[in-house]
């Protein structure tokens, strides 16, 4: 995604300029990886999980000891961490898996695109906690650098796991999980001479309810009752609220293109963007479903040439979870997104006994 303008990389130099002697910290290029983390269990076990850029397999099917939990904290225990393929410079990654009880599929497709570099990460992470199957679907994509992204994959899961509301108020436990990955990701940046960020669009699903959390103009849209409905609205800072919200702060929305706060950033809430902190926030907006047929993430590479009701409507057409989201990004690309695509579709199958 193409956010940061002229003016902030001006901002950026200018704090450097005025802070000479400080060490430049380290730059992450671009590349992005799927970390998926399986606990499997009786009942709730994952199988046939598949990686494809390489053809790799991992079989999670195989009976887990109990994981170690303490105090109600969950420790999962954790697997493939590295089995699954990077996306990177001419990269393409897709992968799948499904329950098995056979009542949920996963799949997941991201690609480069015509991009010159890769800021999308993506991160699905499998558990059990207290007897409720636990799973976590995000898409992350980054701007003015791939930093951000990545350490949402790396960090946002795994702090919202450790929040000790995460089962009683799951809500509560997401909107302060986002902010709190937030400040945390700032304050890890302090000496990097960098102010990327990122978009954030998450699901989580609890049992039968289904939290999907939203920051930035990546979009989670759902299938019910066979209807396509978007759980998330973009934050584009020429919506009325959040341009009231922006302005309220002290900021200003400018047209420079394209309606921008400060006339810089093309969205109204992110992860990082410290130079143009308060006005740009992270804090979610969480919708809470049940019963769905279907649900697709993705970032704006494939939204920006693929109505809600045409994912939707492939992603239960499709037989294979993971054959909808590669389909997906190939037409994405084939109808000339100039952005990376990433999406993982989400099938839900109530009908299956297991």
């Amino acid at each position: 995604m193409v956010c940061i303008g002229s003016l902030l990389r001006a901002l950026v130099l200018r704090a450097a300029a005025s802070s000479a002697g400080r060490r430049r910290g380290p730059r992450v290029l671009c590349g992005r990886a799927a970390d998926v983390r399986v606990t499997p269990r009786h009942g709730y076990g994952w199988r046939g999980l598949r990686a494809v850029a390489g053809r790799m397999m991992l079989d999670s099917s195989d009976p887990a000891s109990p994981a170690a939990a303490e105090a109600g904290q969950v420790q999962p225990q954790r697997r493939a961490a590295g089995a699954v393929p990077q996306a990177h410079d001419g990269g393409y990654a897709s992968g799948g898996w499904e329950r098995e009880d056979s009542k949920l599929s996963c799949g997941y497709s991201s690609f480069r695109g015509k991009r010159a570099t890769m800021e999308d990460f993506y991160d699905v992470k499998l558990t059990e906690i207290d007897g409720q199957a636990v799973s976590l679907f995000g898409v992350f994509d980054g701007h003015g650098g791939s930093r951000a992204a990545e350490y949402l994959k790396e960090h946002l899961f795994e702090n919202l796991l450790k929040h000790p509301e995460f089962l009683t108020d799951t809500k509560l436990a997401i909107s302060e999980t986002y902010q709190k990955t937030d400040t945390d990701f700032l304050e890890s940046e302090l000496s990097a001479f960098r102010d990327d960020g990122s978009t954030a669009s998450t699901a989580v699903l609890v049992g039968d309810h289904l939290y999907v959390a939203n920051v930035g103009d990546s979009r989670a849209v759902i299938s019910k009752a066979g209807k396509a409905r978007a759980l998330s609205e973009d934050h584009k800072p020429n919506r009325i609220d959040e341009r009231k919200r922006i302005e309220n702060a002290g900021g200003i929305v400018i047209w420079a293109g394209t309606w921008r706060v400060g006339g810089v950033l093309a969205m109204s809430r992110a992860f990082g963007n410290r130079l143009l902190k308060p006005y740009v926030v992270a804090e979610p907006e969480i919708q809470v479903n049940g019963e769905l047929e279907c649900l697709v993430l993705a970032s704006d590479g494939l939204w920006d040439v693929v109505e809600n009701e045409e994912a939707v409507s492939l992603g239960k057409l499709e037989h294979a979870a993971e054959s909808a989201a590669r389909k997906l990004t190939e037409i994405a690309y084939s109808r000339g997104s100039a952005d990376n695509i990433t999406c993982i579709v989400v099938q839900f199958h109530h009908d299956k006994t297991g």
